[in-house]
């Protein structure tokens, strides 16, 4: 079985793209073009989610991040650039510490698995969602106060739950994201261990995954918080997050 991914543009650098619970690759949408200016750019539906359906075990982020590996090896991309947004973030960092060699640089995006503190009971009203309404509802609290929710995004994420199953699975790897509420943490010391460029990106609106998990990261680690966004960068700010990703590209 193949992980779906969109593929776009060429060039000697590869960018691979890790969207968040809930999403598909269509969350690139507005920096994916522009991206693909230069470079070859990977955009992946993660496992359980749109076309990765029916990955086998889909849930972990640890299951995610080894299909994301053994994709670019089934590719031979022996090198990448990853960026990965809320969960796809913990997706990049994981694989960035399972296979380092792979990864040249991770840019992550408001990621899972910083710290504990994770809006659970948004998450699993939005994996539950199945109509427009409510689907908008739960995508206002993700967005800042002042950054307007795309009626794009809407359909997108009605589109993906066409699908009877979708919810379903959503729920299921929902209840895997937290325990009592609490996610689970990938520990600093291994975060320290990461030998390539990383860079953070958080929205100081988040509602999400709270900003000051950006706090206390390893020296070499550089972040940047934007004012007035939240957890939802890669249309929030889709021109910061470009400029993000390319500055760790030759």
């Amino acid at each position: 079985m193949e992980l779906f991914a969109h593929e776009a543009g060429a060039g000697d650098d590869t960018i691979v793209l890790l969207h968040g619970f809930g999403g598909t690759h269509r969350a690139w949408d507005a920096v994916l073009p522009r991206l693909a200016a230069g470079n070859r750019v990977i955009a992946y539906d993660l496992p359980g989610h749109g076309r990765s359906l029916d990955w086998p075990q889909a849930g972990p982020a640890k299951v995610a991040a080894r299909a994301v590996l053994g994709d670019l090896a089934r590719r031979g991309i022996s090198r990448a650039h990853l960026v990965g947004h809320s969960m796809g973030g913990a997706v990049a960092a994981l694989a960035g510490l399972f296979e380092p060699a792979r990864v040249a640089s991770l840019t992550l995006l408001a990621p899972g698995g910083f710290g504990p503190e994770i809006n659970h009971r948004l998450l699993m009203r939005f994996a539950a969602a199945r109509d427009a309404d409510s689907l908008r509802t739960c995508l206002e609290a993700m967005y800042g106060w002042y950054s307007p929710v795309p009626e794009a995004e809407v359909a997108a994420a009605l589109d993906m739950r066409a699908d009877p199953r979708q919810s379903a699975m959503l729920q299921q790897i929902g209840a895997q994201l937290a325990q009592d509420g609490r996610q689970g943490e990938i520990p600093r010391s291994a975060l320290a261990s990461l030998a390539m460029p990383v860079q953070l990106v958080w929205g100081r609106l988040d509602n999400v995954l709270p900003v000051f998990h950006g706090e206390n990261l390893p020296a070499s680690f550089a972040v940047t918080v934007l004012p007035g966004i939240g957890h939802m960068l890669p249309d929030e700010a889709p021109e910061t997050v470009v400029e993000r990703v390319l500055a760790l590209t030759p």
